[in-house]
């Protein structure tokens, strides 16, 4: 079993920090947005930290997200972007006031390192969804997910895949995230253990070959085989390679787990996309996936 935060309600406060990357773009109507949810938004100093690349440098920004993991009053932690850098930090966070009073962590991409090690440590969930970076460009849709996601309403989802699945019906506890960032907590203590779980992926800006490569070491340490299913989101923004791999990555994705027999999934509405679906980590979910109409829901 899994640790549920509290969902949130009118009055709860929501912090914003930044994890990674600095801002590049104001966020201010993404605050609102969240304002006019009826939540009341603190600031971190990670929003206006500059130093190089990142929002603040690692001391800055750990000691931002630690205000706010040990801050009883603070019901939730939402990544204002990604980026790079939530692995220089992870280490260096407490998690001990986290414990006693669950909070929901929210953000994708860079951010699947915080949620990775809340589901592997601590086994609670958190929330694979739009950043306030992302609102902006993000659909209505997607943000409502999150909405939703948070405050405890119902969430289903059916869409039709462009790509042919590999149909079969499953039940089991949601996992993932970025492919790169999963692979890269491996052998840590934030490394999430697949077995019977379902698992989703997304990347962004890899090359074919690099995917290949990051799932094919899952599958040799034996992550692949023991899934209940697998959902493949958004692979966009695909390096040109000099020579063609040969293979997309729902073809090569196909080929690396053909002798199981769990259901896979294409083209779901999650990754580094406009359409980026709300997802609950550590939730147990009930997967529907047929030739290419695909639904999920949780249970």
């Amino acid at each position: 079993m899994t640790i549920k935060p509290p969902y949130l309600k009118k009055g709860d406060k929501i912090a914003v920090v930044c994890p990674a990357n600095k801002l590049k773009k104001s966020i201010d109507s993404a605050i609102t947005l969240l304002e006019n949810w009826g939540l009341q938004v603190i600031t971190g100093k990670s929003i206006t930290g500059d130093y190089f690349n990142f929002a603040g440098d690692d001391e800055l920004r750990a000691a931002d997200i630690q205000t706010f993991l040990d801050d009883s009053s603070i019901n939730a932690i939402i990544a204002g972007r990604g980026g790079y850098g939530g692995i220089r930090i992870i280490d260096k966070l407490d998690f001990n006031a986290f414990n006693k009073n669950p909070k929901w962590m929210i953000g994708f991409s860079d951010t699947t390192t915080f949620l990775s090690h809340i589901i592997a440590a601590l086994h609670t969930q958190s929330i694979h969804g739009q950043m306030l970076a992302s609102f902006e460009t993000g659909t209505a849709s997607s943000i409502e997910t999150l909405r939703k996601a948070l405050f405890g309403e119902e969430l289903k989802y059916t869409y039709i895949s462009s790509f042919t699945n590999r149909p079969g019906h499953t039940e089991g506890i949601l996992i993932g995230g970025n492919l790169s960032i999963l692979v890269a907590m491996e052998g840590s203590v934030s490394e999430i253990d697949y077995t019977d779980k379902i698992l989703f992926l997304e990347d962004v800006g890899e090359q074919e070959y690099a995917i290949d490569r990051m799932l094919r070491m899952l599958k040799r340490k034996g992550k692949l085989a023991r899934l209940r299913g697998l959902i493949i989101g958004a692979f966009n923004n695909i390096e040109p390679e000099e020579i063609a791999f040969g293979q997309t990555p729902e073809e090569l994705i196909l080929e690396i787990v053909k002798e199981y027999d769990y259901p896979v999934c294409f083209n779901f509405p999650v990754g580094h996309i406009a359409d980026n679906q709300a997802l609950i980590i550590g939730s147990t979910a009930t997967l529907d996936v047929k030739s290419n109409e695909v639904t999920l829901s949780y249970q």
